[in-house]
């Protein structure tokens, strides 16, 4: 293995004495440790990265500011692997050749600021000193990559201790793979993933890690950071996104619920046992193997409710038809989801639409977009709080386009609800989970049988209407309904309006009224409504 280790001004800079020279690239994994994934509930059947800037490694001794008005900056010791000859679409049995040096690693994150980035955590994970290095590299060709550890303490408590044989990956599948797509460089730093026990720290805290081969004793040393306060500057807001948290975020940041201080999660409509088992109203949710269920780690968590408390409660009180007749009188006849029926008649599905797009079946496509973390899954794994994802299935109900996995997973991420003008499988199971679902039917089969999953995010029709991401999405019994945001506001006043004089109507008509002339009003009876709702109002 060679690299060039000659330093030019940059590299010379005390924030890379951990590291042979600045790097040209670092890439990070999601999500790699069985430990972690067991934490998180999801197993990924692929590797999934992100991009780290050169700019946020910092040495050994060095300090990590939480920025002013935060609270999430988290830790994660990983293990690092410093690339010494370029790589480009090496094997996997050759991909070790490739690795120079392997040293000790912390990928803080501020999870104050995932909600944007889409996974990408360029701001989250991006900051000054947010990807700590070092203090000493460790030769590759001595230490077997099958048998490394990791531990982080903080404030001289032990908070992971894990080895490589609990990856998912072997370390050397990050290299084979990543050259797949582009050159690995001298150089280049690739962060393998965190185990179980990453959590919040706070200004003060003390964070060591240290990777090392316990059966010849080479260790990277201890990697120290200490966390500060920022200065007492806010975000602009005119220029970017501003930090935000919900309790999704706080469990993520944590590691748990518990060590949130937030209350045990239960489906709507659904209990937690006194063991924790998740049980619907009539007894206990399936379960099943969640390797099935591909998810990046670092996906963004809820999404503030886009319609605001306001508007939000408006479109509740509001009846589907009432909505339907105004978007009438203003022109808009196709904005009903046709064929659907709601598994829940009883609930209102009030959110905005995140689509995802089916198309029909074709074995080759769906060998090359069907497996994996495909389009369904991703649409899943990033639908927020307050929306409701609803899917293109063409009026195809001869298989299903989501089960009992999913429900249960747009559920836990808050959103309000799904429609579908496909099947629904599980039909039984979807319903206990609890979350408002409108489908065309059951059906027993798997999604491959009719169904391509192709894109999420975009147009779409469903329903015999269209339908693009951010629309208005309202359901009850009667049906659903999709309102331009622009009018929203608008058309929920008016029906209002129209349902305070039609239940003034239906009372009169209760008293043994004629409906001629009162349904709609003559000019009498306009007058005699607007007299009595002044004096009541």
């Amino acid at each position: 293995m060679t690299i060039d280790q000659t330093t030019d001004a940059a590299s010379a800079d005390d924030r890379y004495t951990g590291l042979p020279g600045r790097p040209g690239k670092i890439i990070a994994v999601h999500l790699s440790y069985s430990s972690r994934a067991d934490q998180r509930g999801r197993r990924p059947a692929a590797p999934s990265y992100f991009f780290k800037a050169s700019s946020s490694v910092a040495a050994s001794g060095g300090i990590v500011e939480r920025p002013a008005g935060t609270e999430l900056l988290a830790f994660e010791g990983e293990i690092a692997l410093v690339i010494g000859e370029s790589a480009r679409r090496v094997s996997l049995a050759d991909a070790w050749n490739h690795v120079a040096w392997v040293t000790a690693s912390n990928d803080l994150g501020l999870y104050d600021l995932r909600q944007n980035d889409k996974g990408s955590n360029v701001r989250s994970k991006g900051g000054d000193g947010y990807t700590p290095i070092g203090p000493h590299l460790i030769d590759a060709r001595t230490i077997d990559p099958t048998a490394l550890r990791v531990r982080t303490w903080v404030n001289g408590d032990l908070r992971q201790d894990d080895t490589t044989a609990g990856l998912i990956f072997p370390l050397a599948q990050f290299v084979a793979d990543l050259s797949q797509h582009f050159t690995l460089e001298p150089g280049d730093v690739i962060l393998t993933g965190t185990p179980a026990g990453s959590s919040v720290i706070v200004p003060g805290d003390v964070v060591e890690v240290e990777v090392d081969a316990p059966a010849s004793g080479a260790t990277s040393g201890r990697l120290v950071t200490t966390v500060v306060a920022g200065p007492e500057v806010a975000f602009d807001e005119t220029v970017g996104s501003l930090p935000a948290v919900d309790d999704t975020q706080r469990e993520e940041a944590w590691g748990s619920r518990e060590a949130a201080n937030l209350p045990p999660a239960s489906p709507e409509g659904a209990l937690v046992s006194p063991e924790g088992a998740l049980v619907s109203r009539e007894g206990a949710l399936p379960r099943r193997d969640e390797s099935t269920v591909s998810a990046n780690e670092d996906t963004l968590g809820a999404n503030e409710d886009t319609l605001g408390a306001g508007l939000r409660a408006k479109l509740e009180r509001v009846p589907v038809a009432g909505l339907s007749q105004q978007l009438r009188k203003r022109g808009l006849n196709n904005v009903t989801i046709d064929g659907v029926r709601p598994l829940h008649p009883e609930r209102k599905l009030v959110g905005t639409a995140k689509t995802l797009r089916f198309v029909p079946a074709r074995e080759d496509l769906f060998a090359s977009h069907g497996g994996g973390y495909n389009a369904q899954k991703r649409a899943f794994d990033a639908v927020g709080e307050g929306e409701v994802i609803v899917i293109e299935a063409r009026g195809e109900a001869g298989s299903g386009t989501l089960g009992d996995i999913l429900a249960i997973r747009a559920h836990a991420r808050g959103a309000a609800g799904i429609v579908t003008d496909g099947g629904v499988r599980d039909a039984d199971a979807v319903t206990a989970v609890g979350i408002p679902v409108y489908t065309v039917g059951a059906h027993p089969a798997v999604l491959g049988r009719k169904h391509v999953p192709w894109d999420h995010d975009v147009t779409i029709a469903c329903g015999g209407t269209t339908v693009q991401p951010g629309d208005i999405i309202v359901g009850d019994a009667d049906g659903v309904i999709v309102i331009p945001p622009a009018l929203a506001e608008e058309v929920a006043d008016a029906a209002l309006a129209q349902e305070d004089e039609d239940a003034w109507i239906a009372a009169r008509v209760a008293e043994g009224h004629a409906v001629d002339g009162l349904f709609p009003m003559n000019t009498a009876w306009r007058e005699r409504y607007e007299a009595e709702k002044g004096a009541s109002a």
